[in-house]
Parts: C-alpha cells; structure tokens; sequence
C-alpha cells in the first residue's frame, strides 16, 4: 500500500476574496501583462493614408512652431527652444537685456558708415571717419562684450554654484550685439533693472 504525502486540495485552503477599495494614489487597476502592452503600442510602420499622415504632420509642425514663437515673445519657458531653456541662460538674457551694450548700436553705426563711404571719393576726412567709426567701434564693442561676459561669469557661479555651460559666453555676447528690438526671446526686463 502506498502513501500519498501531499498539500491539501487548494478548494480547502482558499481564502475570501475581500472587496477591493479605491485608495487615492494608487493604481487601482491590475498590471496589464507584455502582450496587452504591446498590442496597444502596436501601430503600422508606413500609414495607410499617407496624404492624411503627412497633412496631420505639417499642421502639429505648424502648431508647434507657433507655440515656439509665441513663447519666444512671451518668455515662456516651457515652449523655447533647447538653447534658450533653463535658469542659466534666463539670468545671462536677463542679465544682457538689463544693461546698455556697445554691441547694441552697431548696425545703425553701420548704416552711417554706408552713407559716408559715397561721400568717400570727394571727402578724404569722411573716410578716416568711416575707419575710425568702423574700428573703433569694433574695438570698444569687443572689450565690453568681454567684460560683460566675466562679470556674468562671475555672477552665475555665485549664483548656481557651478560654471556656466558650454556655449554660454557666445549666447551671451550675440545677444549683446543684437538691437534690443530685434532680441529673440525678447526681452523681459527693464533696462537698469537686476536680472530675475
């Protein structure tokens, strides 16, 4: 005679359901398994309306450059462009935009520059102007560019406890020699004004 040694039947050990509460915060929902998941990921590689795929793309291309420019006027965070994002380069256009820059005047040094070189054949004294307009005015706007960038510099490791990142001196110095009209993302501070 043979003895069976084994568990009880699962019928006699089962244990009561218990009604399951929605509790705030949690899933409330069983884990759905890979296949389920994949299954609802799956789509086809090339759509089959390719005219309706490509219109759909050009009007969420065109929705999301408007927002783009929207925030560029706006200052919006969350929709400027990756090399306008973040608390750094907040405070270096801030920072720009609260000072007067020699940067700032040399395109209309550069359209009076234009108007005298046609002077230039008549008027030897015109063009030593034009060259001492045109160098100088490089010259001075260089070193204020240079200075303005190791103040900012400074600022922002005091500020953020590191150094600024790559490319930041160079964002900071085309923003200083653009015409504050013409600044993208304009400008949101006042001139005089501490950089937020």
């Amino acid at each position: 005679m043979w003895i069976v040694l084994g568990r009880k039947k699962a019928a006699e050990t089962a244990v009561p359901v218990q009604d399951r509460t929605e509790r705030p915060g949690a899933k409330n929902r069983p884990t759905p398994s890979r296949r389920e998941q994949e299954a609802a990921r799956k789509r086809p590689l090339v759509p089959t309306d390719r005219k309706a795929a490509t219109k759909s793309a050009r009007e969420s291309d065109r929705a999301a450059r408007a927002r783009q420019r929207q925030a560029m006027m706006t200052g919006d965070e969350a929709h400027l462009p990756l090399r306008d994002k973040g608390p750094t380069k907040r405070f270096i256009r801030d920072y720009v935009d609260a000072r007067w820059n020699v940067g700032e005047f040399m395109l209309p040094v550069m359209v009076l520059v234009l108007a005298l070189t046609f002077l230039g054949s008549r008027y030897a004294w015109a063009m030593l102007l034009v060259f001492i307009l045109v160098y100088g005015l490089i010259v001075v706007g260089v070193l204020d560019a240079w200075l303005m960038w190791r103040r900012i510099r400074k600022q922002l490791v005091a500020r953020f406890g590191e150094e600024p990142p790559r490319g930041s001196a160079w964002y900071a110095v085309t923003r200083a020699f653009q015409m504050r009209r013409s600044r993208m993302p304009r400008a949101q501070v006042a001139r005089g004004a501490a950089p937020r």
